[in-house]
């Protein structure tokens, strides 16, 4: 079970983990329990101060009876979704003045509406899904995995908790585009060899993970083919108990390539300002299109030959969805180890926050 407190990132609209408010370790053990039977991934706060941040963006808070007294006196922001929890042993009737005050909607008392609450919990965080994104290259070399990083980077900055999945065996690993590839955790080679059904909460928890980016990539071995059912868990683990799922592909399509551009809200190809790549990416994009409608172009500069990013698009026959422009710094900052995208003030942080923002992620706290 993974537990993120308060004080770990800075808020952003649409958080989509449910907020448990309590300091009663018991209370708080019984409420991770049925997160976990629910597959879903809880945030927690001690008291009120600690609560105040994500209060209102939680799809659901769930608050302690220890806490009730104490919320209620902070005056927090009026609110739906809010369930007063307690044991059925603490002494005395339930204080329905604070329950009143606090606007809860339920009062749920465990042992016996553990049920209710498993199935509650449930439905509220999976109608709160992640946002997600799948990125190709039209060519060999085209920067799919830099533009990938890059959202990630620029989301997670933004407090946005963010998985980032390389689903390309043969692309050199975006851990090495971050400057991960010491970091520990568990890569795709030891998922896919992991039998039967892994739960969402624990498969983020073993993954390499720095603040609010998670990622899942390779290690430097034996090439590998992502089995389906391996990519099905690792999107289900990204759906539940994050905001955004970036997800980095082959060009040539296998089935868990498949299953992720289905699953994708918005797909971006990504074509050099070249002929011969754009010759290249067609093939790329007559594979891709038919499982993600929203396929669009980015295109990458330099143009040696002046070609557009409008005349890119139009050749392709998709919409454009931008033009990245040349970075000279970019490749020598990921040479030493440097994320891209980092300081939010280069030309991909800008286009990686215009992407996010049109995906309604609310992009205006990016960069501070």
């Amino acid at each position: 079970m993974v537990i993120h407190t308060a004080h770990q990132a800075a808020p952003v609209p649409d958080r989509r983990r449910p907020l448990v408010i309590t300091a009663d370790l018991d209370l708080l053990d019984d409420l991770l329990t049925i997160a976990a039977q629910a597959e879903v991934i809880v945030d927690v706060a001690p008291d009120a101060v600690a609560a105040a941040r994500w209060f209102v963006e939680a799809p659901m808070v769930l608050v302690g009876i220890d806490a009730a007294a104490e919320c209620a006196r902070a005056s927090l922001p009026s609110r739906p979704g809010i369930v007063l929890v307690g044991h059925h042993e603490q002494p005395g009737p339930p204080d329905w003045d604070v329950a009143h005050d606090l606007r809860a909607e339920h009062l749920a008392t465990l042992p016996a509406a553990e049920p209710w609450l498993v199935q509650r919990i449930g439905r509220i965080a999976r109608a709160a899904e992640a946002r997600m994104v799948a990125v190709l290259g039209g060519r060999g070399g085209a920067g799919a995995s830099v533009l990938a990083a890059g959202l990630a980077v620029t989301a997670a900055r933004a407090g946005m908790r963010t998985l980032l999945v390389d689903a390309d065996p043969l692309g050199g690993g975006v851990d090495l585009v971050l400057g991960w590839e010491s970091l520990d955790g568990l890569r795709w080679p030891a998922l896919t060899q992991t039998s039967g059904r892994v739960s969402p909460p624990a498969l983020v928890e073993v993954l390499p993970q720095r603040g609010e980016l998670v990622v899942l990539s390779w290690d430097r071995g034996d090439v590998l083919a992502v089995p389906a059912e391996a990519m099905a868990s690792a999107l289900d683990a990204g759906r539940r108990g994050q905001d955004l799922v970036v997800i980095d592909l082959p060009r040539r399509l296998d089935d868990a390539s498949v299953l992720a551009l289905e699953a994708a809200d918005r797909g971006y190809l990504v074509v050099p300002a070249e002929l011969r790549a754009c010759a290249a990416a067609a093939r790329v994009a007559a594979a891709a299109a038919p499982h993600c409608p929203s396929l669009s172009i980015v295109v990458r500069g330099p143009a040696p030959g002046g070609l557009r990013g409008p005349d890119v698009a139009k050749a392709l026959g998709l919409p454009l969805a931008g033009v990245l422009r040349p970075e000279p710094g970019l490749a020598r900052g990921l040479e030493r180890g440097q994320p891209p995208a980092r300081d939010g003030r280069s030309p991909l942080a800008r286009l990686c926050q215009r992407l996010l923002t049109e995906l309604g992620l609310g992009m205006t706290k990016a960069v501070a």
